[in-house]
């Protein structure tokens, strides 16, 4: 999510060129941020398998990408309250900036559904072997 904020953010718009902090600080908190949005979406999505609202045989990447798209929108409201946007306002950018957001955390939910299934078919790959 961090290489894809900074491709979006830094490449395509150019956004990383108007902060007023120093770059160096705003990647810093920047990925402090996304670690706490990873482990927070690992968690949840562990808690919706353990508890069964999300099935593993059913359309599991697509339902984390589903969940990592409704934390997208949660942080964008967040960013939106707190005024931290990179954009000059409009509704146009407003939109884009909300569609962007769940757009980025989807691929981070579907990242943490293809580690789960990573890590469930080594330790069925290991349990074979035993």
């Amino acid at each position: 999510m961090f290489l894809v904020s900074w491709l979006w953010h830094g490449v395509a718009l150019t956004d990383l060129e108007e902060i007023r902090i120093p770059i160096g600080l705003y990647f810093s908190l920047a990925g402090l941020v996304y670690l706490v949005l990873g482990f927070g979406m690992t968690f949840a999505v562990h808690t919706a398998v353990m508890h069964e609202w999300i099935s593993l045989k059913r359309a599991f990447p697509f339902t984390s990408m589903l969940l990592g798209a409704a934390f997208g929108f949660f942080v964008y409201l967040v960013i939106f309250v707190l005024g931290m946007s990179f954009t000059k306002g409009g509704m146009v950018h407003v939109v884009a900036d909300v569609i962007w957001q769940m757009v980025e955390q989807g691929l981070g939910g579907l990242m943490v559904s293809l580690g789960i299934i990573y890590d469930m078919h080594k330790r069925y790959i290991e349990s074979e072997r035993a």
